[in-house]
């Protein structure tokens, strides 16, 4: 086994991890009917709250906790907007990316250059002296922080919520039909307010994993497009969990191919590797809305459309 693998296969998870946590959440906010495009400006804000919150603490639950929150107040933003005052979702969520943006800029000028030691590792010490195949299992299954093991969790509960649970078969009612499911008594907004909350707390998640153990420093702007790519999972799985889970570690992969890349010698200009992730998305894009048939079987019917009960 070549010694670059292992490593390569850490860094893959570790980049992996916070594309799992904003596409899971945004899946949830898009099957309520919601079209959230403030993923970005969740994440940053999520990102330097916990940050912030461990630098000042050196608490990391506590730093995990606030980033959680501070995404969920950026999303109940968005739903009292779009939901309750009926603003456009397209126009409202690039508002909230951009505002979060300037925000994460403003909160974080005082830590730049500031550290945080990371979340502990879980160890298993035993399993991973197993010969030959030890150091493959203790990369792959052991050995990582807790939120790893976290968002395999969610995948797995959200898989179960939308499709066995009554709740997530009437968040579905409601992304697919609102007029009906309020006819039948569901309130609709609430429904949909949930969804956007648990969104933004996943997405706030996704940007605490960057800044407390992806890269455990402050860097503005830091999540250097990756709400967007985390919007293109969602479509390029067809709006199903186990599949944005395959395509966070794709595109986790492709993220950090190119560290790797120069670390081998390879000569491909980094400004080339730097753009695979992106251009990835893109092609993905197209190649998926080429059937536009098959996308709108499988995006919900009510997806970023606004509902105003009339009685």
């Amino acid at each position: 086994m070549p010694e670059w693998f292992i490593p390569f296969l850490l860094s893959v998870v570790t980049a992996s991890t916070p594309f799992v946590f904003a596409g899971i959440g945004e899946l949830v906010v898009e099957k309520s009917g919601v079209l959230n495009l403030g993923v970005e400006g969740m994440m940053i804000v999520g990102a330097v709250s916990a940050f912030a919150a461990g630098v000042t603490t050196g608490s990391g639950p506590l730093a995990v906790f606030t980033g959680a929150f501070a995404g969920a107040a950026m999303a109940l933003i968005f739903g009292v907007l779009t939901l309750y005052l009926l603003s456009n979702q397209v126009a409202t969520g690039l508002a909230l990316t951009l505002f979060g943006l300037g925000l994460s800029a403003l909160m974080g000028h005082g830590m730049v250059g500031k550290t945080f030691p990371g979340l502990p590792h879980l160890e298993f010490p035993l399993l991973e002296q197993i010969p030959v195949i030890g150091p493959l299992i203790g990369t792959l299954l052991l050995g990582h922080d807790v939120l790893v093991y976290f968002s395999v969790v969610l995948v797995i509960a959200v898989g179960w919520f939308l499709n066995k649970s009554r709740a997530g078969m009437v968040l579905r009612a409601v992304g697919e039909n609102h007029n009906a499911a309020h006819s039948i008594g569901y309130p609709v907004n609430l429904v949909r307010l949930l969804a956007v909350l648990f969104g933004g707390a996943m997405a706030g998640l996704g940007g605490a994993y960057l800044s407390l153990v992806h890269t455990p420093l402050w860097v503005e702007n830091m999540t250097a497009g990756r709400g967007w790519i985390a919007l293109a999972l969602v479509v390029f799985a067809s709006w199903r969990p186990a599949r944005v889970f395959v395509g966070a570690y794709l595109f986790g992969g492709l993220t950090i191919m190119q560290l790797h890349a120069q670390g081998l010698g390879i000569e491909i200009p980094p400004q080339v590797l730097a753009m695979a992730p992106y251009l990835a998305t893109i092609v993905v894009l197209v190649i998926i809305s080429r059937d536009s048939a098959l996308v709108r079987l499988n995006a919900p019917a009510c997806l970023g459309k606004s509902f105003h009960a009339t009685g």
